[in-house]
C-alpha cells in the first residue's frame, strides 16, 4: 500500500570494529543488495527482506578476522535503528504481526508488537553449531540487536526441524513476514496511533 509519507531510513554506524551503511524502505517490494562479506548471513537478509516486502540495501564491513559477532550484531544494531526511523509515529499501522513458516520439515513462528517496549524471546535450540563458518549462536545476538534498536517485542519459536539451514532460513522469513503484516497500514484507521494509551 502507498504511503503519503516515505516510510524508508538510512542509518550509518562506524566504530572500531565495524563499518555499516543500511537503507530501508518499508513499502517496498523485497528487493535487496546485501554484501556484509558472511556469506551465509547475505542469504539470510535477503530471505528476510524478500518475504517482509521491505526494500533493503547493507553495505557491512567489520573484523571478520577476529569473529564473524561484532558484524552480524552491529547489522542487527543498524536494522533496528533504520526500522524504528522508518516507522515514523506508527500513526494507522496494523501493529501486532504473526507469521508460520514451513521449510520442508522444519516449522517456524514468529510473533511481533511495534509496542516500543523491547523483548525478545528467542526460542530456537540450535545453539553450539554451524552454518559454514556462521555460527548459530550468532542468531539470538543478531534478532535481539534488532528487537531492541527498532524498540519491538519479538517472540521467535522452532516448532521442531532438524536441518539447520531450513530452520535458520525459516526464522528469517517468519520475522519478516510478521513484521510486513505488523507494519502495513490499515484505511480504517488511518492517522490513528493503534494504542488504547493514545500512543506507541
Amino acid at each position: 500500500m502507498s504511503t503519503e509519507i516515505p516510510r524508508h531510513a538510512r542509518v550509518e554506524r562506524k566504530t572500531r570494529e565495524t563499518e555499516v551503511l543500511l537503507q530501508l524502505n518499508l513499502d517496498g517490494t523485497g528487493s535487496s543488495k546485501v554484501e556484509t562479506t558472511i556469506p551465509f548471513f547475505d542469504h539470510m537478509l535477503e530471505a528476510w527482506s524478500k518475504h517482509g516486502l521491505m526494500d533493503l540495501a547493507v553495505d557491512a564491513r567489520g573484523d571478520t578476522e577476529v569473529d564473524l559477532h561484532h558484524t552480524v550484531e552491529d547489522v542487527g544494531i543498524v536494522l533496528g535503528q533504520a526500522f524504528r526511523e522508518a516507522l515514523g509515529a506508527k500513526r494507522g499501522i496494523v501493529r501486532f504481526g504473526t507469521a508460520w513458516v514451513p521449510m520442508d520439515e522444519a516449522l517456524v513462528s514468529a510473533s511481533v508488537d511495534l509496542s516500543s517496549r523491547p523483548y525478545l524471546v528467542f526460542n530456537v535450540p540450535i545453539r553450539r553449531a554451524r552454518i559454514a563458518n556462521f555460527d548459530l549462536d550468532l542468531l539470538s545476538d543478531f534478532f535481539r540487536a534488532f528487537a531492541f534498536n527498532a524498540e519491538v517485542t519479538l517472540h521467535v519459536t522452532m516448532h521442531y526441524g532438524e536441518n539447520l539451514h531450513h530452520i535458520a532460513e525459516a526464522v528469517f522469513k517468519a520475522v519478516g513476514r510478521a513484521l510486513a503484516q505488523a507494519t502495513r497500514l490499515d484505511p480504517r484507521i488511518a492517522g490513528i496511533v493503534p494504542s488504547t494509551k493514545g500512543a506507541l
